[in-house]
C-alpha cells in the first residue's frame, strides 16, 4: 500500500523535525536558498500565467509544480519548518531546545531570503533587459501586486495588520497540510496528489505566505512599486510570519501531534 495511515505519519512528522534541526549549517542554507528560488520562480509562473490566460483558476492549478518539486529534492521552506520542527521539541527529543529551534528559523528564513531575492535580481533584470527599458506587463502586474498587499493592507491600521495575520495562518494551515502531505505516500504520484490540494486552495484564495512574498515585494521595489522596505516588514512580511507560525503549528502540527502521537486512551463502552 501506498498510503501511510495518520499514526505512522504523525511520528515522522516529528522525526524529520528532529532530522532538520540536526542538520549543518551549510546544508540549512544550501536547501532552504534553493527552496527559496524554486517557489519564487513558481510564483513568477503563475503570475505570468494569470496575465496571459485571464484567468487566476488555472494560475492556481499550476503555482504547485515549484512547490511539489521543491519538496521532493528535500529542500526546506520556512513555513514548513515552522510547524515541524517544534514537535520535536514537544516531543522531548534529545538536544532540542527552544534557542535550537529558533535558531534554525533563522537560517531558515535568511536561506529562502537569498534564494527569492536572488530569482527577483534575476527576473528583474530579464523584465528590463539589464535595467535599460522600461518593465513589461508581468514586471507591472509584480508591482502592483506588492503595493496593494503593504500599503492597501496600511489604510486600515490595526485591522489590516490583524487581517494579513489571518490570511498568514490560512495560508500555513493548507501549505503545511501540503508538507505532511509528502509523507502520506511512499511513491511520487501519491506525494505530488496530496501537495498539490492544498498548495493550490491557498495559492487561489489569495493568503499569505512569507516565502512568496520573500519574492513578490523586492521584485515590486525593484520594477518600481511605491512603497518602502519599512511598509513591506511592517505590514507584510513580520504579521505573515506569525500567521505562518500560528496557522501552520496549531491547525495542522499540533493537532495531528495531539491525536495521532499523544492519542488519549478509548473510552470504555
Amino acid at each position: 500500500m501506498s498510503y501511510v495511515i495518520p499514526s505512522e505519519f504523525a511520528k515522522k512528522m516529528v522525526d524529520s523535525g528532529e532530522a532538520k534541526l540536526h542538520m549543518s549549517r551549510r546544508d540549512v542554507l544550501i536547501r532552504s536558498c534553493m527552496a527559496g528560488a524554486i517557489l519564487a520562480l513558481s510564483a513568477a509562473f503563475a503570475v505570468t500565467v494569470a496575465l496571459q490566460t485571464g484567468s487566476h483558476l488555472l494560475a492556481s492549478v499550476l503555482f504547485p509544480v515549484g512547490f511539489i518539486m521543491l519538496y521532493l529534492m528535500g529542500f526546506d521552506l520556512l513555513t514548513g519548518v515552522l510547524m515541524l520542527t517544534p514537535l520535536a521539541w514537544l516531543d522531548r527529543r534529545p538536544g532540542v531546545t527552544p534557542g535550537v529551534v529558533l535558531r534554525h528559523w533563522g537560517w531558515v528564513f535568511l536561506g529562502n531570503f537569498s534564494g527569492a531575492l536572488l530569482v527577483a535580481l534575476l527576473l528583474s533584470f530579464t523584465f528590463t533587459m539589464g535595467f535599460a527599458t522600461e518593465p513589461g506587463a508581468i514586471a507591472a502586474k509584480l508591482a502592483s501586486i506588492g503595493e496593494s498587499r503593504t500599503l492597501g493592507y496600511a489604510e486600515y491600521g490595526a485591522s489590516g495588520w490583524v487581517t494579513i495575520f489571518i490570511r498568514g495562518m490560512l495560508c500555513n494551515w493548507m501549505v503545511s497540510m501540503g508538507v505532511v502531505g509528502a509523507m502520506l505516500s511512499t511513491n511520487v504520484s501519491g506525494k505530488a496528489i496530496a501537495m498539490w490540494m492544498p498548495v493550490m486552495l491557498f495559492f487561489y484564495m489569495g493568503f499569505e505566505h512569507s516565502v512568496v512574498n520573500m519574492f513578490l515585494f523586492p521584485t515590486a521595489m525593484l520594477m518600481g512599486g511605491d512603497f518602502s522596505v519599512m511598509d513591506y516588514l511592517l505590514w507584510n512580511e513580520i504579521p505573515t510570519v506569525l500567521g505562518n507560525l500560528a496557522g501552520g503549528l496549531l491547525f495542522t502540527g499540533l493537532a495531528l501531534y495531539t491525536t495521532h502521537v499523544r492519542t488519549a486512551p478509548q473510552r470504555v463502552l
